[in-house]
């Protein structure tokens, strides 16, 4: 089918509309954008230029994607926004275009964002992302996939979220979260594992056996971070999620809460 257009949007000559297409009242797609097929660009969103939707995609009343990094180091570098299939970014979200240090600010697969969430220069968001309302990540910031960050939550430049964990609302993020754990705080402090994330993901009964026993010996024991992850190398099964966890923490470089 060909894009629905409203009268009133303005679309760029040099956008390219796929099949089925929707673009609401009042919405403008700018300069060198591309909108995947089946993607719906509600009233008032603003795709302002060099944003890329992947295949239906949902952008929300008011939303602006593609605009400068709010970045003084920012000197009008050629940079992107890629959105993933089958992303959906509610009411009021922003999604600011990359600097010269990546060039890109991504956000993956299947990834909810909630109404006014603030994505900043040169984030990197996994698949199956959900961060809640009013949810604001600085540039650089890495979520990784099948992660949950809450409402009014703020991450602080550079830091990193791990894989499938769960950060509580209202938190201050200053610090790296590691995979597969939930924090809470300000600043942000761990407490366990995400055990209802990795049950509802599928995780077999083993592998969060193991993930608590590593959790255990570095966040709850009396070794210091050396001492934990030498225990846990050497007395846990090494397992690929317990791997992961183990080196996301020692190449953490913001560090972790405890």
């Amino acid at each position: 089918m060909t894009p629905r257009i409203h009268p009133s949007a303005l679309v760029d000559s040099s956008a390219e509309l796929g099949a089925d297409v929707e673009v609401g009242p009042w919405a403008i797609v700018g300069p060198r954008c591309v909108v995947g097929d089946g993607s719906v660009i509600a009233a008032r969103a603003t795709l302002e230029r060099d944003v890329t939707l992947g295949q239906r995609v949902r952008i929300g009343i008011g939303s602006v994607l593609g605009g400068d990094p709010q970045d003084l180091k920012y000197r009008g570098e050629d940079t992107r926004v890629e959105i993933g299939d089958e992303t959906t970014l509610r009411e009021y979200v922003t999604v600011n275009r990359g600097t010269s240090h990546s060039l890109v600010t991504r956000v993956g697969q299947g990834c909810f964002l909630m109404s006014y969430v603030h994505i900043a220069h040169d984030c990197a968001l996994g698949d199956g992302v959900i961060i809640s309302n009013g949810t604001q990540l600085a540039g650089h910031v890495v979520v990784d996939d099948r992660a949950t960050i809450s409402g009014l939550c703020a991450a602080h430049q550079f830091v990193r979220i791990g894989a499938h964990a769960f950060v509580g609302g209202c938190s201050r993020v200053a610090q790296d979260v590691p995979p597969y754990v939930k924090a809470v705080g300000n600043p942000v402090k761990l407490f366990g594992l995400n055990s209802v994330g990795l049950q509802r993901s599928g995780f077999a009964e083993p592998v969060v056996k193991e993930l608590k026993r590593a959790y255990r010996l570095l966040f709850r024991s009396e070794h210091n971070v050396s001492q934990g992850l030498a225990r846990a190398r050497s007395e846990c099964e090494p397992m690929t999620e317990v791997t992961r966890f183990l080196d996301f923490v020692e190449h953490s470089e913001r560090g972790v809460g405890f």
